[in-house]
């Protein structure tokens, strides 16, 4: 079974402008925390040193996701495509938009998927200003996406915004409730609010959960882990963040877990295909484009 990471961002271009790259320090302090090795490919800012990790690890498809995010560091969509088209068959994009502009949003999600973009990423806590994700100004790009079957990524756990607000997950329940027909996947799984956004996982049946990092060795893990093995295991999606975690670290001890196999296949390939609405060849993955799911 193939194996797709839902969350790389390469050591290109823009994103070594992000404070993921320009903070290594911090950054490796918290892989260390997470108990896993820095990647040296991070380290070293090297994108062979990223493509040759992945190769080992076993992981045929990244997808790479854009910033737009204010002090966290932006990364233009052209950068991100040029990243994907130069690596033709190992990386999907996603393009991101600024949330505080929804009429410029709507051309640039609209732009974006005629030209090959699979989802879209907004990070409401780290517009200008920040917004919450209920905030009835982003409702017009929501709607954007979902008249259009656009699935969209979601920043609301980990350091979303300004306080602790920004993640609150009955501010995302209301969108899903509202959107029904809007697949959002919640990068970061929404830590640390892990009980309650379980709930509402359980409650809204188009939200995916990528806890990514958060799920390594950090409050909350176990309770992740006991829904993606029984209930949620359709709409978990194995991520690694890199470089906050080392893309082939991370599925070594991804892969350690107590999760049934039929579970752990489905997580680490079909609910990112599912998601992102695509269908594939397993035969020819690397080389075969993907196709739109009617």
């Amino acid at each position: 079974m193939p194996i797709i990471d839902f969350r790389i961002r390469p050591p290109y271009k823009g994103f070594l402008n992000t404070t993921m790259y320009v903070k290594a320090e911090r950054r490796d302090g918290i892989t260390s925390s997470i108990q896993l090795e820095p990647s040296p490919a991070a380290q070293q800012k090297s994108v062979p040193m990223m493509l040759a990790e992945m190769d080992l690890a076993g992981i045929d498809i990244g997808v790479v996701v854009g910033r737009n995010s204010g002090a966290l560091g932006s990364v233009d969509n052209n950068t991100v495509k040029e990243f994907c088209d130069s690596h033709q068959g190992r990386f999907i994009p996603v393009a991101s938009v600024d949330p505080s502009d929804r009429k410029q949003a709507a051309l640039d999600i609209d732009m974006a998927i005629s030209t090959g973009f699979r989802a879209v990423n907004i990070e409401p806590g780290g517009s200008s200003p920040p917004l919450h994700t209920d905030d009835r100004r982003l409702y017009p790009i929501y709607a954007h996406c979902e008249d259009r079957n656009v699935p969209l990524i979601i920043m609301t756990g980990g350091n979303a915004g300004p306080d602790l607000s920004y993640t609150s997950p009955d501010r995302l329940d209301r969108v899903l409730g509202d959107f029904p027909d809007l697949r959002i996947a919640s990068a970061h799984g929404n830590w640390p609010w892990v009980d309650q956004i379980l709930h509402v996982a359980f409650r809204r049946q188009n939200l995916y959960l990528s806890p990514d990092y958060f799920l390594s060795n950090m409050p909350g893990s176990d309770d992740f882990l006991k829904a993606a093995d029984s209930w949620l295991a359709d709409r978990f999606l194995y991520a690694s963040a890199f470089p906050f975690a080392p893309i082939k670290g991370y599925l070594d001890w991804f892969r350690s877990l107590p999760i049934r196999p039929k579970n752990m296949d489905r997580i680490l390939y079909q609910n990112a295909i599912e998601f992102l609405g695509l269908t594939n060849s397993t035969t020819t993955f690397r080389t075969a484009p993907f196709e739109a799911r009617p």
